[in-house]
């Protein structure tokens, strides 16, 4: 992934974007902000590691927790609505993950969701198995992955 390519799109179509990150606790921001003059596009970033960071910092609502856990579609839509409201950018992408060790039958290490918030369209969100790749490749993976989803986002909507 170029991600000066992707910040470059980003500004010729005037996107803002917020990360909002639990199992790579900021990887997705690191990145983006790597990139020279990225201010101009990233806002800021949510690392919000815990459920109460989630719930304090995003509004991700304590049944949803309860019910689903973190690491669901639905935490994670939750994840970039509130970071994309809280934030005020017309893009945020969210990731909630077990990037291991560890794991269960249920939710098995190296299960990430994602998923993105844009205003005024439908939150994308999907959920992708990375498998028991170890710690860091999930984490890494994960990142890839959502930069992924952000340019898909940037060339395939024309409005931006």
């Amino acid at each position: 992934m170029d991600v000066a390519a992707l910040i470059h799109k980003a500004r010729a179509k005037g996107v803002t974007i917020a990360t909002a990150e639990s199992c790579t606790a900021g990887m997705i921001a690191a990145a983006l902000t790597d990139v020279p003059g990225s201010s101009s596009v990233v806002d800021r970033g949510y690392v919000t590691y815990s459920n109460r960071a989630k719930q304090d910092m995003l509004g991700v609502r304590e049944s949803t927790l309860a019910t689903v856990g973190a690491v669901s579609e639905e935490v994670a839509v939750e994840m970039a609505e509130g970071a994309l409201t809280r934030a005020d950018v017309t893009l945020s992408i969210a990731v909630t993950g077990i990037a291991g060790p560890g794991g269960s039958e249920h939710k098995p290490e190296g299960r990430v969701c994602f998923a993105l918030a844009q205003q005024k369209l439908p939150t994308h969100v999907e959920t992708v198995d990375f498998g028991p790749l170890g710690r860091e490749q999930v984490r890494a993976a994960t990142r890839d992955h959502a930069l992924s989803l952000i340019w898909q986002s940037l060339t395939a909507n024309p409005q931006g």
